[in-house]
């Protein structure tokens, strides 16, 4: 066994060099994990707003935090990533040489932190921009500007050249994979270059050296509290990891399908009204504190409480608001005012009476 660790070690940089399909695979791991863990914060915080509300309002900075955490662990221990690491693949800094240090001894300072930090950074910024792009087409849709207004002729420029900008970022990511597919490139994506490091399969050494310094963490004795306390948070970041790497060995398919069916592209085929939380019944609203917020004319907006004008409803809760009052509560908070439910501007429901 040792005999063919060394053969591999010391084989040419084309004998280690991972399939284009284990480099994607690994890539879509972790982004199949993001849709299913919001997925369950949201069911959380429509169930119980007061309680999980928090975990659905700053959902993308826990997420962030819990990836760095993770990522900070496996490229410590494991020299790659968690998706990296489960795909038996480690990160090796770029050079000429032919001898690849093990798994165990982590990348040098400067190509750790880089990669951390594109590991992490790089999808929270461009899942913000893709918010950010988002909420400013709903505002461009729902709200209104003067049309000479400078700020909506540039937030409309932004959102013109935004799908080019875009489409030039996944082009590049396509050009590496296709470059990496005809063996011109030795990175399938350009993240790695820029972190100075390629991929190569585990060897038999790597695998020997990772399970003897996991059998000598967990026999080790510390004595100092400093030292306990970092060993017990490594034990618990560990096993944590080792608990995630086992479950999603045995449930990838089924992130895989939650990945699918929450998408943004196939919930606009299923999203409708009747997937809503139900309003609870007035009975039911006497008894709370937010009661309070209800007035006693039905005329009467109940957060300006003044008699409304252009009346609103809300599709999640159907209470019924001022236009300007719902919209800038909705913007601020996404969430209804009375009842807490989530609620987003595309919930807002223009009512027409009679009269008008």
């Amino acid at each position: 066994m040792a005999e063919v660790g060394a053969h591999l070690t010391a084989a040419p940089a084309g004998g280690d060099r991972p399939s284009v399909f284990e480099a994607v695979a690994q890539d879509s791991l972790m982004a199949a994990v993001k849709p299913a863990l919001q997925h369950l914060v949201k069911v959380l915080a429509e169930s119980n707003p007061a309680r999980y509300g928090f975990l659905w309002r700053w959902f993308d900075e826990i997420y962030v935090l819990l990836d760095l955490l993770l990522q900070q662990h496996y490229l410590a221990r494991c020299s790659a990533s968690f998706s990296e690491n489960f795909y038996s693949l480690k990160r090796i800094p770029m050079g000429d040489g032919r001898q690849q240090p093990l798994a165990t001894a982590g990348l040098p300072k400067r190509q750790h932190w880089k990669s951390l930090l594109l590991l992490v950074l790089v999808p929270y910024l461009k899942g913000k921009l893709e918010k950010l792009v988002s909420s400013l087409r709903e505002e461009d849709e729902y709200s209104i500007h003067p049309p000479s207004s400078s700020w909506k002729r540039f937030y409309r420029a932004f959102l013109a050249a935004y799908p080019y900008v875009n489409m030039t970022w996944e082009g590049w990511f396509l050009i590496q994979q296709l470059c990496y597919i005809l063996g011109k490139a030795e990175h399938h994506s350009p993240m790695l270059k820029l972190a100075g490091v390629r991929l190569v399969r585990l060897t038999a050494e790597d695998i020997q050296a990772l399970e003897k310094k996991w059998a000598e963490t967990t026999s080790n004795p510390t004595h100092s509290f400093t030292s306990r306390v970092q060993s017990a948070l490594r034990k618990a970041l560990g096993g944590i990891a080792f608990s995630l790497s086992t479950g999603l060995s045995v449930s990838v398919f089924f992130l895989q399908f939650l990945d699918w069916w929450y998408s943004s592209e196939n919930q606009e085929t299923i999203k409708s009204l009747t997937a809503l939380p139900t309003p609870p019944p007035p009975v039911h609203l006497e008894q709370e504190p937010s009661s309070a917020l209800l007035p006693s004319l039905k005329s009467v907006c109940p957060l300006c409480r003044k008699v409304r004008v252009n009346a609103t409803a809300l599709a999640t809760s159907g209470f019924v608001f001022c236009y300007c009052c719902a919209y800038s509560y909705v913007k601020a908070h996404q969430r209804c005012p009375i009842t807490g439910y989530a609620t987003e501007l595309q919930h807002l429901v223009k009512l027409y009476s009679p009269e008008s």
